[in-house]
């Protein structure tokens, strides 16, 4: 696997929480599994810490970047914001090879929601998002906006439950959003994006709710006595 590659097998598994946050990265066992030698290893982590998915402190190594109930409540104040600044300056901004790249990604996403795949959902959903990020090209935006999207994905699968009928129906909604979405960036009407960022939030919202508050154990005891 190339040094790319890599790249984009240890984003899933940050984003899909197989790698838990502050979970530390051993080198060794990292240069072992992708069978690669420990100099391209970490120039891997240190691209990867720029991005913030990782965190590297001198003497202690690289680890997956935490979070906290700080990060959950910052997290909460601040998104609503920097999401629709973002999809502001996409509508602005986007060229034609950038829209190429958000249809392909948008197939993708829709395929593993067909297929079931969470994992695809949740690392294709990311990159759509992060896409735009790359449209807005605002590098003031840019570095919190990335750290928005990781944690968002992050804090969803908390709680995901693939099973759940629930969890279908909010999926495609947040599909037809998308398709929404990319056909204001191509008419690069600002306003029409600002207003799909606002409803895709409340979605995104909602759902979060939905993640994180887990089902009673009453109900539970109860279905074992019935």
């Amino acid at each position: 696997m190339d040094k790319q590659g890599i790249i984009d097998d240890l984003k899933r598994r940050i984003l899909t929480l197989e790698l838990e946050p502050g979970a530390a990265l051993d080198e060794t066992s990292l240069s072992a599994h992708y069978r690669t030698s420990r100099t391209p290893l970490r120039e891997v982590l240190r691209a990867l810490a720029g991005e913030g998915y990782v965190e590297i402190v001198s003497h202690r190594g690289a680890s997956v970047s935490a979070m906290s109930h700080r990060v959950l409540r910052d997290f909460f104040q601040t998104a609503p914001m920097i999401y629709a600044a973002v999809g502001r300056l996409a509508a602005h901004n986007a060229k034609p090879a950038q829209l190429d790249a958000i249809r392909e990604t948008q197939e993708k996403f829709r395929a593993a929601i067909e297929a079931g795949d969470s994992a695809d959902m949740v690392y294709h959903n990311q990159r759509f998002h992060a896409l735009m990020g790359e449209m807005a090209d605002n590098p003031y935006l840019r570095p919190s906006y990335d750290r928005l999207l990781i944690d968002h994905a992050r804090i969803s699968q908390t709680f995901y439950r693939p099973r759940d009928p629930e969890m279908q129906s909010r999926n495609l909604a947040a599909l037809a959003h998308h398709d929404e979405m990319i056909d204001a960036l191509a008419a690069g009407d600002s306003e029409r994006m600002v207003a799909l960022i606002v409803e895709h939030w409340e979605l995104s919202r909602d759902l979060l709710d939905y993640f994180v508050k887990p089902d009673p154990l009453v109900d539970e005891m109860q279905a074992a006595n019935a």
